[in-house]
């Protein structure tokens, strides 16, 4: 065998690895991203919600990874604090919640659809309510009502540039890219 039928045999060797990488790579990604399809059209289908925009939130929120943890507190694919579960556990008429139970994949994107639900429905009265609803889910409802009220803030694209956090201003440009991809 010459050298350059070894460096051939090295070489297409390689390439076959680096394929079977890329493929398993890909297929893990594909799982990852997908394995909660069921329990996101659920929810978003309970609260009236667009699927691609919960999966695009709990892309961004956790990498839809259900083990999740904040370090304010949050929990799960949707990162949800307590105190949001509770509000969702109490609307749904749900007893005897504990804190434990936002670790529930179908729980926490339950929890954190109707929390964004809720948002959306707020600002409901924009020509795009998504960038309002976005910015309540991740820096709270009195900032974003304080964004909101600032002048040139009347329409989505107004709001975003009113956003005065960096992180909270790229969170909803991120979902916002995220989601009108995958839509």
């Amino acid at each position: 065998m010459t050298a350059v039928s070894q460096i051939r045999r090295v070489l297409l060797a390689l390439i076959f690895f680096a394929a079977l990488a890329a493929g398993l790579f890909l297929g893990l990604r594909h799982y990852r991203e997908h394995r909660y399809d069921r329990l996101i059209q659920t929810a978003a289908s309970r609260y009236g919600l667009d699927p691609a925009l919960v999966s695009a939130v709990i892309w961004r929120e956790s990498l839809y990874r259900a083990d999740c943890l904040g370090s304010a507190g949050e929990i799960g694919l949707m990162q949800v604090r307590e105190p949001a579960g509770r509000e969702w556990a109490h609307a749904s008429s749900i007893r005897n919640f504990e804190k434990s139970h936002l670790a529930d994949p179908g729980t926490n994107i339950l929890a954190g659809s109707w929390y964004l639900a809720r948002a959306l429905h707020r600002w409901e009265g924009r020509d795009d309510p998504a960038p309002f609803a976005l910015a309540e889910y991740n820096a709270g409802l009195t900032h974003a009502r304080r964004w909101a009220a600032m002048p040139g803030a009347e329409t989505g694209a107004g709001f975003i540039n009113a956003v005065t956090f960096p992180t909270t201003r790229a969170y909803i440009n991120t979902i916002l890219t995220r989601y009108r991809k995958t839509r």
